[in-house]
């Protein structure tokens, strides 16, 4: 028994006759027929009926045709690792990220790709979310990891799920676990400026008609959880970004949930190189790909 006779054998079980089965694996009929006999006679027992109606399997031909297509079907995922690996041999994988994610969402998925695909030669670049569109863009990077939605520009692939959080100095005493607009609008808050995720603060506070007074606009993140700490004022901003908080920060979540969406992002029309392809499957693998956002 031989792969290329189980081949022969589903090829007839889906068409239905040897005539259409050899005209779509491209060979004789009498190929087909010999092949059959053969594996008949090996086996020892009757796999197809053959009448005017064609030809259909036997009720052992199912059973047995069950597990064949487990064996095609391992076969496939078998020359599939072997070309991946062959085209990833050598090659590179460049990974543009804004911060946060590079700091706490890449590490532990990088450790795993590493360890799975060893010859890759990972490189990884941190950029705002735009400095991030712009490697993609140049060239210069592979796949990006950006906050979502982006532009039909790009296909892009949500991964994770981030909650923005209030993040109060200890100085300003007991704050209630469930925080209200009203108690929200005693706080002067410190802002990352010109950043994505200070305008969806700032429409998510227009939206529900709330006034947003602001002390600071700051340029980085690490800087505002430093100043929140000092009492300087509170903060808005994603968890990650806050990470890690320090003791002194009291943490709360809004009166009404917000979230950033975070996703993996390539170019539309350009080819994928197999280190890219790898890199997704990791990510389905580990749970992170949680669907196409963008198709």
């Amino acid at each position: 028994m031989n792969i290329f006779q189980l081949e022969i054998l589903a090829a007839i079980a889906r068409c239905g006759s040897f005539s259409d089965a050899a005209l779509k694996l491209d060979i004789s009929q009498s190929a087909v027929s010999r092949a059959i006999a053969s594996l008949e006679a090996e086996l020892g027992v009757p796999l197809l009926v053959r009448g005017r109606f064609g030809a259909r399997l036997t009720r052992i031909g199912e059973r047995i045709m069950g597990h064949a297509d487990q064996i095609l079907e391992l076969r496939e995922h078998i020359e599939y690792e072997v070309n991946l690996e062959k085209g990833l041999y050598g090659s590179q994988l460049r990974i543009a990220s804004f911060r946060s994610a590079a700091t706490h969402l890449l590490p532990p998925i990088i450790a795993h790709f590493c360890q799975r695909f060893p010859h890759v030669d990972v490189s990884i670049s941190e950029h705002d979310p735009a400095g991030v569109e712009k490697a993609l863009q140049a060239g210069e990077a592979d796949i990006g990891l950006v906050p979502l939605p982006r532009s039909e520009e790009f296909y892009t692939w949500e991964i994770a799920r981030d909650e923005y959080v209030v993040l109060l100095p200890h100085s300003v005493g007991f704050v209630p676990a469930q925080l209200t607009w009203r108690e929200l609008a005693q706080h002067a808050f410190i802002l990352l400026n010109y950043a994505e995720c200070t305008s969806a603060v700032r429409n998510h506070w227009a939206s529900w008609d709330q006034p947003l007074r602001v002390a600071y606009l700051i340029k980085e993140d690490s800087t505002i959880v430093s100043m929140v700490a000092q009492g300087l004022g509170a903060a808005i901003l994603p968890r990650l970004a806050a990470l890690p908080i320090p003791a002194g920060v009291q943490v709360r979540s809004l009166p009404v949930p917000l979230e950033r969406v975070i996703g993996a992002a390539t170019l539309v029309n350009t080819p994928h190189p197999p280190s890219v392809k790898a890199f997704l499957e990791v990510l389905q693998s580990q749970g992170a790909l949680a669907k196409t956002a963008v198709d």
